[in-house]
């Protein structure tokens, strides 16, 4: 069956099934418990480049005995040929930071559209590695950077040269060897806009030209580490085992400065939940046999060693990881012992609800969407969406009420005169050009105040309207924007968002408990970050890619392939007494770097 028949179909079934209701699923906690599931853009484009046999070849490879130089990979899809450029230079310990506000990093780099003559690359050689400050092509679909995981880069080295696998521990610790600072799409700085991709149909799809930039980075770490082992230890030098190579993945580093996007963006974020909660709702309303139990079991398991194995300094990350690992030997047993019914699925997820966590409840509901690709995969084309908030300026003011008391009655159930409810204010560093977060009435900043709490803004129009009605009960909302101009935007937004019940999180953004840490992680988990290791309780480094198949095996035959789909919630590799490495075994098992 054609995926568009399929997902018409979908469609159909879905009207029948009952979605969770958004009172739940929007709240900040649970969002901030979400894991990266099959829907994930790593995800989705991994399989995409596997089932449309995209080609990625080296064309360029000039790096110098240190691994300085310029690498390009050649990108041929079904549709059209792009290029990867990737700029390696010197860089001073000293001036290495992952701070938006950096000057300069170990790499530079950008994926283009077409090929790369030496008038581009020269161009690109001048701009790329300035990132910001530079003046950037308009082919250039990405742009970003990159800095090396220091300790892990010269282990790995060591061990090359030596002639020895370097110990996968490392990489349980810290996933990666790079970790990028920002990944810049959609016309930032000069380079192509959305518009250029959204009818292409390699790049479509939310950030996935930003993705590929991160795959083709995970790509040249391997092969610039293992150049750099030759270029040094030409007699004893030996390459990266492939389990290793799989596990190797790269992280990212980013703060506040990615809140912003989910207030922004809510049409967007309405599409990526509804997509998630309609698969999940399809999927809960499967009838499972045998083979799809066990199938689950084992996913389990495998689920509880890797979070086992995921490492954190913070305490509280730590606290959430431990609790979710110890709670899964429970979810086998009962698996195991529950007899196979009609709605075996739906009694998992309401014995969750009543029984774990909530970011255990959250991994159920992720790894049940593995169950089947059938019915998941198909919402991964709907991730995207042409965004617009439009105003209605006829609408009765009344009506306009009954909306937000309707569909806005989460806004208006705190007390906004309540310091505690108005205790954080963000804006803008001038200085730093970063999100921020200060304590209202207490730091500097509230001029600059950004307009991101929403329930705030909303109770206030909200009281206002009430108002003006008692005077005139039968004014349209025109007639209302003429005497209070300022509430314009929040009334579009209102007025756009009110039937789409998945795109504004129910949350206090100026509450004194809020934790800015779950808007960083709702984010993430779409795009598919494992690794979740807060290092503060605004910003944090994830790893991406960690376990996927490598470059060489997307065009592998299926005979060949290691199931290109499969890895999720990777594990390290086992390693013998000989030092040989091979794929874990998912049984869970306690690890020597485990919290507990």
């Amino acid at each position: 069956m054609k995926r568009e028949d399929l997902a018409s179909r979908l469609s159909d079934v879905e009207q029948r099934l009952r979605l969770r209701a958004p009172d739940e699923v929007m709240q900040l906690d649970r969002l901030g418990s979400l894991h990266a599931s099959r829907l994930s853009f790593v995800r989705s484009l991994v399989r995409q480049m596997a089932r449309q046999r995209w080609q990625i070849s080296t064309t360029r490879f000039a790096l110098d005995a240190e691994g300085h130089g310029v690498a390009i990979y050649r990108l041929q899809t079904p549709q059209a040929r792009y290029h990867g450029v990737i700029f390696s230079q010197p860089l001073d310990d000293a001036a290495r930071s992952d701070r938006v506000i950096a000057e300069a990093w170990d790499v530079t780099f950008g994926v283009v559209e077409g090929d790369v003559d030496d008038s581009l690359l020269e161009q690109m050689a001048a701009n790329v590695p300035l990132q910001e400050a530079g003046r950037q092509h308009p082919r250039l679909l990405v742009l970003s950077r990159a800095n090396r995981s220091l300790r892990n880069f010269a282990a790995f080295l060591d061990a090359l040269c030596a002639g020895r696998q370097p110990d996968p521990a490392w990489l349980t610790r810290v996933g990666y060897l790079y970790r990028t600072t920002a990944v810049y799409g959609n016309g930032k700085f000069g380079i192509a806009d959305f518009d250029r991709l959204k009818h292409n149909p390699d790049f479509q799809r939310p950030f996935s030209a930003q993705m590929l930039a991160v795959y083709l980075l995970r790509h040249f770490s391997i092969e610039q580490i293992e150049h750099m082992a030759r270029a040094r230890a030409p007699g004893s030098a030996v390459a990266m085992a492939a389990p290793l190579r799989r596990y190797l993945g790269i992280g990212n580093s980013t703060g506040l400065g990615m809140a912003p996007f989910l207030i922004n963006h809510p049409q967007l974020i309405q599409r990526w939940v509804e997509s998630r909660e309609k698969a999940l709702a399809q999927v809960s309303g499967q009838v499972p046999g045998e083979p799809e139990r066990q199938r689950l079991v084992a996913l389990v398991a495998r689920a509880e060693r890797h979070l086992a194995q995921t490492v954190t300094e913070d305490s509280e990350q730590s606290a959430r990881n431990h609790k979710t690992a110890s709670a899964l030997p429970a979810v086998r047993a009962w698996l195991e012992q529950v007899p196979l019914a009609e709605e075996l699925w739906q009694e998992l997820i309401d014995w969750s609800r009543q029984t774990l966590s909530l970011e255990a409840q959250e991994l159920i509901h992720t790894l049940l969407l593995e169950l089947y690709p059938e019915i998941v995969d198909p919402f991964e084309d709907q991730m995207g969406v042409e965004e617009g908030l439009e105003l209605t300026p006829d609408m009765p003011l009344v009506r306009l009420k009954q909306l937000i008391e309707t569909h806005y009655d989460w806004a208006l159930r705190h007390d906004f005169g309540d310091p505690e409810e108005r205790y954080w204010f963000w804006y803008r560093s001038v200085e730093k050009e970063e999100p921020r977060l200060g304590v209202r009435d207490v730091e500097p900043g509230a001029d600059r105040e950004l307009k991101l709490a929403i329930a705030p803004r909303v109770a206030d129009t909200h009281g206002v309207i009430d108002d003006f009605l008692s005077a005139h009960p039968r004014a349209l909302v025109v007639e209302f924007l003429i005497h209070h101009p300022r509430h314009k935007d929040i009334i579009r937004r209102i007025q756009s968002m009110a039937e789409t019940p998945f795109g504004e999180i129910r949350a206090n953004l100026w509450a004194r408990e809020m934790k800015p840490m779950h808007l960083l992680r709702t984010k993430l988990s779409f795009f598919g970050a494992s690794r979740f290791d807060p290092k503060s309780d605004r910003w944090v480094r994830i790893t991406l890619f960690q376990g996927a198949p490598l470059v060489e095996e997307l065009n592998a035959e299926p005979s060949d392939l290691i199931d290109f789909d499969d890895w999720s919630f990777p594990l390290e590799p086992d390693q013998d007494a000989a030092g040989t490495l091979k794929e874990a075994d998912a049984q869970p098992r306690q690890h020597a770097g485990a919290n507990s």
